[in-house]
């Protein structure tokens, strides 16, 4: 029998996330969104700046997270900034919710894709960095370019 291979497109990422949080785990979640918050998700317009997940009432919610309007979708398009429903399994939101509360985390979108036809976010765990941590990680990156560089540069002799 012949694997499926499934199809994934990036529409949107977080990057700043990795910047400003240790990610510990990442979750994939399915998202409630309309018609028109579909076909301008396709397009790309999708800004996941500032956007972070809460649990409320046993359901998980994406808050702050920016779906332009579709230019075509006139009045059937919905506030760019209202809160989506994530789809999740319940023993998946008892363990999140658990740990939020508990051990002080935060749910962070990293990344909204196409998995085949359906929009899916990435979802991470993660645990805030502190000033130190963000200086430790640029320097470990500015060795690391350095070292790339100067084995480049001696390999071309």
């Amino acid at each position: 029998m012949a694997e499926k291979k499934e199809n994934t497109k990036l529409l949107a990422q977080n990057k700043k996330a990795r910047h400003e949080y240790f990610i510990l785990e990442t979750i994939e979640a399915g998202i409630e969104l309309a018609g028109t918050e579909v076909k301008s998700a396709r397009q790309g317009k999708v800004n996941l700046v500032d956007s972070y997940a809460s649990v409320k009432d046993g359901e998980v919610f994406v808050k702050q997270m920016n779906i332009s309007p579709f230019e075509k979708g006139n009045i059937f398009n919905r506030d760019p900034l209202r809160d989506r429903k994530l789809l999740l399994h319940k023993k998946e939101i008892l363990k999140l919710a658990g740990q939020i509360q508990k051990d002080g985390f935060a749910l962070i979108p990293l990344s909204v894709y196409l998995k085949g036809s359906l929009v899916k976010v990435s979802l991470g765990l993660a645990k805030g960095k502190k000033l130190y941590d963000k200086r430790e990680d640029i320097a470990k990156k500015d060795a690391k370019r350095n070292i790339e560089r100067t084995l480049k540069n001696n390999n071309r002799y």
